[in-house]
């Protein structure tokens, strides 16, 4: 099944467990995140991503919250047994496109983050006015 994120609300799609999937870091999710990475607000969680350098914990953390801002029912720990196309590199490249389009890297003169992943993530499609995914609900 082919899911089409839309950009505009700073989704992105990503294959985990072999299955196309939508992430997104809601208003809730970047909550979620800051009490988990011990910061008091945005500028803060965005300073603490802006050198690139991701742990493994982070990544978990990173793809859980986007799962679950989109819709989907994931835990961190539901997320540290998933797969993902590339390994490592792969969850990686994921977390790295999830922050991009949330905290707006692309669109600021950046370069949107390349990937290799064979989805449907590089891939501006406004057409999708629900902006959910049904089928992982």
């Amino acid at each position: 099944m082919r899911v089409h994120p839309n950009r505009h609300r700073g989704e992105i799609a990503a294959r985990l467990d072999g299955e196309s999937r939508i992430l997104c870091l809601t208003l809730g999710a970047l909550a979620e995140l800051e009490s988990a990475f011990g910061v008091d607000d945005l500028a803060g969680l965005a300073a603490r991503f802006e050198h690139g350098r991701l742990s493994a914990g982070d990544i978990i953390r990173i793809v859980g919250a986007g799962l679950r801002g989109a819709g989907n029912i994931a835990s961190d720990e539901d997320v540290a047994e998933m797969s993902a196309e590339g390994g490592v590199a792969g969850f990686a490249a994921i977390a790295t496109e999830l922050l991009w389009a949330t905290f707006g890297g692309a669109g600021e003169g950046k370069p949107a983050p390349q990937t290799k992943r064979g989805t449907d993530t590089d891939r501006r499609d406004s057409s999708n006015p629900g902006g959910t995914q049904a089928a992982s609900r």
